[in-house]
């Protein structure tokens, strides 16, 4: 792997000489070692030395500590201090609470706290529905997680799930301009789970379930579907559905294919792998076979566990048994929400001509994309440094935006379904390409299509 502007990124504080030519003596060893330079600014300069800010990227993080040692080996140079720049952005959190109203004089106090706002409380008491008006509810999303499954990293808490979990609320606010507020419970205990975000929900229009290990968060989320008024969406589960889905009808509209003749193997049969078989199903997907650690999930398999037996009741209508590799034969579409490595390069060229191969474990995908663009006519990732990043940052925000303006109660397959053809449909005739079958999340359509997809209305022209 070789560096990219967006990996490890690191700033060191040099003390040098007072040569300016020391300044390009340290570029060029960083670059000889294997680094990005993407930034030198010279922070103070004087008759006995510099102190000059460089700023690099790395592979990961034993590189960038090679870096800081080839750079403080120079002479002259001297390494005063580094600082990783993912985690200064971290220093005191992501998001912060800003009041929408003036609070400079006595009056706006009385407007906006007591004595005014009782006569709104009254209002609300006296009719209920108008919460949604009257107070941020109606633009609220809660961010839910106990911490069990966070990006690739597995159970380690809500605490450590927190930056993430802000993250998330970020995105929220920057793509649909929703207020989203993280929630990491002390507990994987389903039954706490529900209660505790059955206890929080009248403060919000939406239930954003977030990193909860399956089979947990199936269950999670039946339950508050059926206990609460405001839509819960696991978004591991149905955001990569339909991002998913969304570029695998680009990518079949690249190779001339169409969903309902093309074979698909599902490679993970945890929370996104069901989902997406499930969403592929709706949208028309006939021959769907799902692979994990048994193997291919069949239903003549009596050993299966129960989430799994389940989905091979849906799936696999050939009863294929075996190996990921016996489930490629001839297949038309891998999708890969399992773990990195597992598909081999060469087991492509057993799949039918004009292969689609979607590798979204991440960091570390099934394949290496650029392996496996060898042999695949189109192939996606889940990472920024390839071509075709599958993101759910595409779908969330606008499924909220438009769940939330629809004041809907639930979600439907109905929605994610439309949710995924708006998202197909941002990507033009001229533009589809095998490198481009999915729009950038910083499209400016993108939230906006989706959103009025999810509530049913036509998207007016700006």
């Amino acid at each position: 792997m070789s560096a990219t502007a967006s990996s490890y990124s690191i700033t060191m504080r040099l003390h040098t000489l007072p040569d300016h030519g020391v300044v390009g003596q340290v570029a060029t060893t960083l670059a000889k070692a294997g680094g990005i330079v993407t930034a030198i600014d010279v922070a103070e300069s004087n008759h006995e030395r510099l102190v000059v800010d460089v700023t690099c990227s790395a592979v990961d993080e034993t590189h960038s500590q090679a870096l800081v040692q080839v750079v403080d080996g120079l002479h002259g140079v001297e390494v005063h201090k580094v600082s990783d720049r993912t985690f200064l952005i971290h220093l005191g959190g992501k998001i912060e609470v800003a009041s929408k109203v003036p609070l400079k004089t006595r009056d706006d106090l009385s407007l906006a706290y007591t004595p005014g706002v009782g006569r709104v409380s009254m209002a609300i008491a006296e009719n209920p529905e108008d919460v949604r008006r009257l107070t941020i509810k109606g633009n609220s999303v809660a961010v839910v997680t106990d911490g069990s499954a966070v990006l690739g990293l597995g159970n380690i808490g809500p605490g450590a799930a927190m930056p993430v979990m802000e993250g998330k609320a970020a995105l929220f606010k920057r793509f649909a301009n929703i207020d989203a507020w993280p929630i990491c419970l002390a507990s994987q205990d389903v039954d706490e789970i529900v209660r505790a975000v059955e206890m929080i929900a009248p403060g919000f229009g939406g239930i954003n379930l977030e990193d909860i290990a399956a089979p947990r968060c199936f269950e999670i989320e039946a339950r508050l579907r059926e206990s609460l008024d405001i839509p819960v969406f696991h978004d591991d589960q149905h955001g990569t559905a339909i991002v998913v889905l969304a570029a695998l009808t680009n990518a079949l509209r690249c190779v001339g294919k169409h969903l309902p003749d093309v074979r698909i193997v599902v490679a993970g049969g945890g929370a996104a792998g069901s989902a997406i078989t499930s969403l592929l199903l709706a949208g028309g997907a006939v021959d769907v076979a799902v692979w994990d650690r048994e193997g291919l999930l069949s239903r003549d398999d009596e050993t299966l566990p129960e989430a799994k037996a389940s989905l091979a009741a849906r799936t696999n209508p050939n009863l294929r048994r075996g190996t990921l590799q016996d489930g490629l034969q001839g297949a038309d579409v891998f999708i890969g929400v399992s773990g990195p490595g597992l598909l081999n390069p060469e087991w492509i060229k057993e799949m039918a001509p004009e292969a689609i191969v979607f590798a979204l474990a991440n960091p570390d995908p099934e394949v290496d994309p650029a392996e496996a663009a060898k042999h695949a006519a189109v192939v996606a990732s889940g990472r920024s440094d390839y071509p075709n990043q599958i993101n759910n940052v595409l779908a969330f925000p606008g499924v909220f935006r438009g769940l939330l303006d629809a004041k809907a109660s639930h979600v439907t397959d109905e929605m994610l379904l439309r949710a995924a053809e708006a998202i197909a449909h941002v990507v033009t005739d001229e533009e589809l390409h095998p490198s481009f079958i999915i729009p950038s999340v910083f499209h400016p359509d993108v939230a906006k299509r989706v959103a009025a997809a999810i509530a049913g209305r036509p998207l007016h022209k700006d």
